[in-house]
């Protein structure tokens, strides 16, 4: 049941272009994904709200693997 909602995210992210633009900033950043994205959520950071965004999107995936 939750790879319903993952495959229906994957198939918008593949419609505006946007798959792995965040691991590309992760990797430009020298982190991991899981790492830039707990920087990006952090409280005053200096990242837009798209960003921040595709950072928790992010998180909310890597936990659904485990």
């Amino acid at each position: 049941m939750a790879k319903k909602w993952i495959q229906k995210a994957k198939k918008r992210m593949e419609k505006k272009g946007t798959v792995g633009s965040f691991s590309k900033a992760a990797k430009r950043a020298g982190m991991s994904t899981s790492a830039f994205a707990t920087k990006v959520l952090k409280k005053g950071s200096k990242y837009s709200a798209a960003m921040k965004k595709k950072a928790n999107f992010a998180k909310n995936v890597g936990k659904s693997k485990r």
